[in-house]
């Protein structure tokens, strides 16, 4: 624990944890230049438990969001083209692990804590958590070292906004247009690594190699800015409501765009999953929540925490480079957690 105040010290980040500076990646070097100095990965360790997450710096800068329509694979959901500006942001080198989320879900591990002061605990031990699942949601595919699935965006906004108490800063789910301008590093290709579907089994988990399960995270290669598993694993929640036309809304050279939730479903999704083909882990594809992921749920009315039947869905968290205010916080978990 010394290690981390430590830490905290040196750099001058406001936390219960320590944000260790990593080295540059080797595979991360190409990000926009010159918007942000001093803005560094870092590692977070939950005090009390050997849990470890790292978060990558994505410079701030424009994209073309959104796909060509001679791109195969296309839908008209990805599109019309957009050009997007995006603030800085951290995000999670990986889909979140069952590692780190059974600490939010499962009171035995979370006992474990090292919690900085009694207000901090207070704090975090507020935040609403799952039920029992109905089903193993993970189905027998692996646990520790495996992205968490069968989740609701529900049950990821309350998982963010427990980490966000217990560390004191903001994680939350990316917006749809922070997750395509974080997956696509600087391309603007199918794929971040170029066009050619015969290179995907290189970087991703879909349909043809998985198996018929998800994967330990981190084990294909990063994109250029060193994420893992943007493409395929398992598909990733965002901070939207889905709306297939939403971009035809959107006037060009917006600032990260949000569509907010104003109903159950359908929320949006990306990356594609162990269980899809390879167009569907495109850059620029979509997918939209329906209630057919409970399917199995026999609960009247269905569960607010998790879904029977998606076990194909996890996701990653991002952190707001420009650290909000405390009412700022507030207001924003009162917002997102009030929709639909």
């Amino acid at each position: 624990m010394k290690r981390f105040l430590l830490i905290i010290l040196a750099i001058g980040t406001i936390g219960v944890f320590g944000f260790l500076p990593l080295e540059e990646s080797k595979k991360g070097n190409s990000q926009p230049e010159g918007l942000m100095a001093d803005f560094f990965s870092y590692e977070v360790t939950i005090p009390g438990t050997e849990v470890v997450f790292k978060m990558v710096p994505v410079q701030g800068g424009t994209f073309t969001m959104g796909s060509p329509e001679n791109e195969p694979g296309r839908k008209e959901d990805e599109g019309p083209v957009k050009e997007v500006s995006i603030p800085a942001f951290w995000m999670l080198e990986t889909e979140v692990t069952w590692d780190l989320y059974e600490l939010f879900i499962d009171a035995d591990r979370r006992a474990s804590i090292e919690y900085l002061n009694e207000e901090i605990k207070s704090a975090a031990d507020a935040v609403t958590r799952p039920s029992t699942p109905y089903l193993d949601p993970s189905f027998g595919m692996g646990k520790y070292g495996f992205p968490a699935v069968s989740m609701t965006q529900y049950s990821a906004l309350m998982f963010c906004k427990w980490l966000s108490e217990l560390t004191g800063e903001l994680y939350r789910l990316p917006t749809e247009a922070e997750w395509e301008y974080a997956c696509r590093a600087g391309t603007q290709t199918a794929y971040y690594f170029g066009n050619d579907v015969a290179e995907l089994s290189k970087y991703a988990w879909f349909y043809d190699n998985s198996n018929d399960k998800y994967h330990e995270v981190a084990s294909k290669e990063p994109n250029p800015w060193g994420l893992y598993d943007m493409h395929g694993n398992v598909a990733e929640w965002t901070l939207d409501q889905y709306q297939a036309d939403f971009y035809g809304t959107l006037k060009d050279k917006i600032h990260n765009p949000w569509r907010r939730p104003t109903a159950l479903h359908p929320r949006s999704a990306r990356g594609g999953s162990w269980d899809d083909d390879p167009e569907q882990l495109r850059s620029a594809a979509r997918l939209s929540s329906t209630p057919n992921w409970q399917k199995r749920d026999p609960q009247i009315p269905k569960s607010f925490w998790w879904n029977t039947d998606a076990p194909f869905v996890g996701f990653r968290i991002v952190r707001p480079a420009e650290t909000p205010s405390r009412e700022d916080k507030d207001l924003f978990w009162m917002s997102v957690l009030d929709d639909g």
